[in-house]
């Protein structure tokens, strides 16, 4: 099964479980963000990535350069361990990791979450790859992925137990657009994919395939 049918079937879940007035106030705010063209300014393909160096739930730093002195890395924004579709996104890529490390291809999950939050999704998910902080979403930032959510959001999440402060140690309400992202050894962005959507998400075998283009 892809990871767009398990995303569409948790999406149709959902529907059937909130009132229309809250569907369809979820749906303004994304389609105002897709409206937006945030998603066409992020980064692209053939440009270069910005280094890092965010630290890992034990408080490791861990640096993207180092990463790519041993081959391709695959980056993959995520909104938080409380978003369900993130979850299943991270979860259909650890069932691929053995792929992407065959290939010599190394995988990192970025959040804006505090090192606790992102130990918390690691293990909920047992997850065999790094999952780094990248509070106040400085990295994220640099890969223009990264906006407010809605305010008229703010008390519907709250109500949903969901509280993005806490879970990002600051009180921005800032979350990034779900990116994947297959960067060369020089540095160079060699797939790209960011939606506005956050129902959507990169295909894992979409990236293997590209890391396949890059062993060659």
């Amino acid at each position: 099964m892809s990871l767009q049918v398990e995303l569409q079937d948790l999406y149709t879940g959902f529907t059937k479980k909130v009132p229309p007035e809250v569907l369809n106030l979820m749906l303004d705010t994304t389609r105002r963000l897709v409206d937006s063209g945030i998603a066409e300014k992020s980064l692209k393909v053939g440009e270069k990535v910005p280094d890092f160096n965010l630290p890992n739930p034990k408080g490791e730093s861990v640096n993207l350069q180092s990463l790519l002195e041993k081959g391709p890395v695959v980056l993959n924004f995520y909104r938080g361990g409380w978003c369900p579709y993130c979850n299943l996104e991270l979860n259909a890529y650890q069932r691929r990791l053995q792929d992407i490390e065959g290939l010599g291809a190394s995988l990192v999950a970025i959040s804006p979450e505090t090192p606790d939050n992102s130990l918390s999704t690691a293990e909920k998910s047992d997850l065999k790859f790094p999952v780094l902080s990248d509070q106040g979403n400085q990295t994220a930032n640099k890969f223009g992925l990264v906006f407010q959510l809605p305010s008229e959001l703010h008390e519907l999440y709250l109500k949903f137990g969901i509280n993005i402060p806490k879970s990002n140690g600051d009180d921005s309400w800032e979350i990034p657009m779900p990116g994947t992202y297959v960067i060369d050894k020089d540095g160079t962005v060699q797939y790209a994919y960011a939606n506005a959507d956050y129902t959507k998400r990169a295909e894992p075998d979409e990236v293997i395939s590209k890391l396949q283009e890059l062993s060659d």
